[in-house]
């Protein structure tokens, strides 16, 4: 008896622990999913392809997802071919619609070689743009660094614009 009592409280113990990490507002997860890797297509065709250690799903007003250990996404041309990778400490999808990635935001041009490191991005699915509205890093291929106040850019990152660029620019890229 003693000894079922204690495995009683050992196991509550460490379950309570597990909610606590798992709790967000006050609210608990409707559904938490380990190592998800997540296609979407356009066409039959992979445009992105969306990887997490951890993903939570809450239920409320609206829905919410988030990401509490990292992300990395990665999204590809027309012709299949990798354009760019983004990697983040955390993200969160609001209603399906809009994903916020901060903390650590790097977004890796493969095609050009250029890398953009920020703390927040959010691209908006409706309107399929990416944007940030704060301080962002750009290391271009050739060697060059420039800042901005943001950015912003087509969903696939193909062509973007730094907001009030400053720093070392090459003459060509007027």
């Amino acid at each position: 008896m003693a000894l079922c009592l204690m495995m009683f409280f050992v196991s509550c113990g460490n379950r309570h622990k597990k909610v606590e990490l798992l709790e967000y507002n006050g609210k608990f997860p409707e559904e938490s999913a380990e190592n998800m890797c997540i296609t979407m297509s356009d066409g039959g065709k992979t445009s992105f392809i969306v990887k997490t250690p951890l993903m939570n799903s809450y239920a409320g007003d609206s829905v919410y997802s988030d990401c509490p250990k990292g992300i990395t996404a990665i999204s590809y041309n027309e012709s299949g071919q990798k354009q760019a990778i983004l990697t983040a400490d955390y993200a969160c999808i609001i209603n399906n619609a809009v994903y916020r990635a901060c903390n650590n935001v790097v977004i890796r041009d493969v095609i050009k070689g250029d890398t953009l490191e920020t703390q927040e991005i959010i691209w908006d699915q409706r309107q399929r743009t990416i944007y940030s509205n704060v301080l962002v890093k750009q290391k271009k291929a050739d060697g060059s660094v420039n800042y901005g106040d943001g950015f912003t850019a087509d969903e696939r990152f193909t062509k973007y614009t730094i907001i009030h660029p400053r720093g070392e620019m090459n003459g060509l890229d007027f």
